[in-house]
């Protein structure tokens, strides 16, 4: 399907690896410019390299979003490399384990600001040029505010803040004419994820059992899988979806788990 994002520019936060990197490939696919916003210049680079390797427009600037101020730097510097935006996705973020009875207010607002501030200050920066371009804007969001983890207070407040902004955004922006759309992701294989599976003591025998409790087919989700979902909200052929929490998930968070052992 042509979605129609040829030369848009795009924003993604995080897109250098995970579902990032899968939003990456897929929307350059579609020949949108991609501008990859990561803290490691190195993974940004590697990133950029591929797809250029395949004859698609990408760009990256390093940023540490945790920092307020370099929020505002990295839509001034993308305004005056392209001149236009026409997409965010907000994806950057962390499942950091900043729990209730072990956590405390440093490390909770650290993980706020990890996980959902540059939401907010990305956008709000953004907004004068996504007014002008009529664009639409993503946010990747968690299960983990629906039916909690356990021992995660910062991530899953996060991300029920991430999905209540969404709806927010979606109402006070219907006046430009800006989509505002979330996905919501449960088990989902990225490195990321990867890696806390290897915490564990049996991490093969855990994922079997993660992956038995997933409906459809008892699988994990793929990064591309979620990415798709992604460049469809961004494009026009979602021209009437709006304030919407997808989830892509394999029906992980609504249907009845029995049915994954049926």
């Amino acid at each position: 399907m042509n979605l129609q994002l040829n030369n848009k520019v795009i924003i993604i936060t995080g897109g250098a690896k995970g579902i990032g990197a899968g939003v990456a490939d897929v929307l350059a696919a579609e020949n949108a410019t991609v501008v990859i916003v990561g803290r490691n210049e190195n993974d940004n680079q590697q990133k950029v390299d591929e797809l250029a390797a395949k004859g698609f427009t990408a760009s990256q600037i390093v940023a540490e979003l945790t920092e307020p101020e370099t929020c505002k730097k990295v839509i001034d510097e993308v305004l005056a490399k392209y001149n236009r935006i026409d997409g965010i996705v907000n994806n950057a973020g962390h499942n950091d384990g900043v729990g209730l009875e072990n956590g405390n207010y440093d490390d909770f607002i650290k993980s706020l600001h990890k996980n959902v501030v540059h939401y907010y200050l990305l956008v709000h920066h953004a907004l004068p040029a996504l007014i002008k371009s009529k664009g639409s804007i993503v946010n990747i969001s968690s299960k983990t505010a629906e039916t909690g983890q356990g021992n995660t207070s910062g991530y899953a407040a996060s991300n029920g803040a991430r999905n209540a902004l969404t709806r927010e955004w979606a109402v006070e922006l219907l006046k430009y004419g800006i989509r505002v759309n979330a996905i919501i992701v449960a088990e989902c294989w990225t490195p990321q994820y990867e890696t806390w599976i290897q915490t564990l003591s049996n991490p093969e025998e855990k994922l079997k059992e993660i992956t038995s409790r997933i409906p459809l087919e008892n699988r994990m989700t793929t990064a591309e899988e979620i990415a798709n979902t992604v460049a469809f909200l961004l494009s026009e052929k979602s021209s009437h979806t709006t304030g919407q929490l997808i989830h892509v998930d394999g029906g992980y968070v609504h249907l009845d788990r029995a049915l994954a052992n049926a």
